[in-house]
């Protein structure tokens, strides 16, 4: 053998060698023998209720589930008759032989068993975890007994890359200093304070995805990270700030009703109105999901005449729950087209409301005016009920989009809307195909 051979031939050399005795040696258990990195990589894909039955294959293999690197504790773990208490016991038993018998690392835990885990021994749990360098943690479907506490230390495991929490009471501690490499963050029916996830959120330096579902009240929603790219959100607040957030490439934005606040609504003197503070904040934004009562949150305040197109990158544009009986949501949902030029699908669910003179006498003004979708291709409206401000929306579209190919119409629970219904206005476009449907 040369001197000169490297590290990675004489390896070579050597499993083949290996290799070479196995084969000679046909009552070898090659899978037994093979690197615990390959072991690892093929048990980790079989659900952990498999893994552990390996256990019986021989003394060889007795402990050798132990020592995964990822561990997802599901439905498939447990019979479906059994309580969450129950449950939790039996992920006790399996989790105390993890820590007796694991001496590597640990790059994913998942528990989304529904059971019912003792705040004690999650702790404990948590705490061996942070210290076998967890990447990936996800608390999913737990129990039906929400407000389930954490530990604070889970928010100072160095190695984090990726947090889901589900139904938990999550306290940052007052000496936070951030996860720096968390990627990806979602929080699902938690509670936290305002200013709790503004730190969290703040003081994550690469984090590329936030998702914030279902929270009960965030008073002020503030996402300060230049680094993040998609954000979606789906919960009750009051104000929202999405300063120095310019990296945003996708937005996803339903805001649940709240009815008792808690924050002043009236517009500060000399700040930008609701529309105009949001959309500076998104200018490199490529796909944007907005509901009816972020509209009416957008409405808040004069937009200015002065207010110029922003989102110049935006090709689709996704509005839902919009209700054409209100002014405001009308308005905004205007304001928000304009602001977007280059969009060339739009897509709009409606929701039930009453017709509102106010609102046919601002469409028609708008189609008078020479309004136009100069780059629209693709509409899709969903939930129609046929009322006259629906309608004359639709006709706006198709008088005013001169570059439109595709127009779906879908109705619920109705009868489809014949094409002599669209035929109200001269059509911009000569190549737009209509198709009406319901379901």
């Amino acid at each position: 053998m040369s001197a000169k051979e490297s590290v990675d031939e004489k390896r070579g050399k050597l499993e083949n060698l290996n290799a070479t005795r196995m084969e000679s040696q046909p009552n070898v258990d090659r899978i037994s023998n093979l690197p615990w990195v390959l072991l690892d990589t093929i048990l980790v894909k079989l659900p952990l209720r498999d893994a552990a039955r390996t256990s019986i294959l021989s003394t060889k293999w007795r402990y050798k589930w132990t020592g995964l690197s990822k561990f997802v504790f599901d439905d498939k773990c447990f019979l479906s008759s059994l309580s969450g208490k129950v449950r939790w016991g039996e992920c006790m038993r399996i989790i105390n032989q993890i820590r007796s018998y694991h001496a590597g690392p640990v790059e994913k835990f998942k528990l989304a068993a529904f059971c019912s885990p003792h705040s004690s021994d999650l702790d404990q749990w948590i705490l061996f975890l942070k210290e076998r360098g967890i990447k990936e943690f996800i608390l999913q479907d737990v129990s039906s007994i929400r407000w389930l506490k954490l530990p604070s230390f889970l928010f100072s495991c160095p190695q984090l890359s990726c947090l889901k929490l589900f139904g938990c009471i999550c306290k940052i501690p007052s000496d936070f200093v951030g996860l720096n490499c968390l990627k990806s963050l979602q929080l699902t029916e938690v509670s936290i304070r305002s200013d709790a996830l503004e730190s969290l959120i703040r003081n994550c330096p690469i984090l590329e995805r936030l998702m914030v579902l279902s929270i009960e009240r965030l008073a002020f929603l503030r996402i300060h990270n230049s680094n993040l790219k998609y954000l979606k959100i789906n919960s009750k607040f009051e104000d929202i700030c999405l300063e120095n957030s310019m990296c945003l490439d996708s937005v996803d934005i339903h805001k649940i009703p709240v009815y008792r606040t808690t924050v002043a609504q009236q517009v500060e003197q000399g700040r930008p109105c609701n529309l105009v503070r949001v959309f500076r904040c998104l200018t490199s934004i490529k796909s944007l999901t907005l509901s009816g009562d972020f509209l009416e949150f957008l409405a808040n305040g004069e937009v200015p005449e002065s207010f110029r197109p922003v989102l110049n990158h935006l090709p689709i544009l996704d509005l839902r729950e919009v209700k054409f009986g209100s002014l405001k949501q009308v308005t905004v949902l205007v304001s928000v087209l304009r602001s977007c030029p280059n969009v060339e699908e739009l897509i709009i669910s409606v929701e039930k409301t009453h017709s509102s003179n106010p609102v046919l006498e601002f469409l028609v003004t708008l189609s008078l005016a020479g309004f136009t979708f100069s780059q629209l291709k693709v509409a899709r409206i969903r939930g129609i009920l046929g009322t006259v401000n629906e309608m004359e929306f639709i006709n706006l579209v198709l008088a005013c989009s001169p570059r439109l190919e595709i127009l779906t119409v879908v109705t619920y629970g109705l009868e489809r809307i014949p094409e002599i219904f669209f035929r109200h206005v001269e059509w911009a476009s000569k190549d737009v195909k209509i198709t009406s449907l319901t379901l």
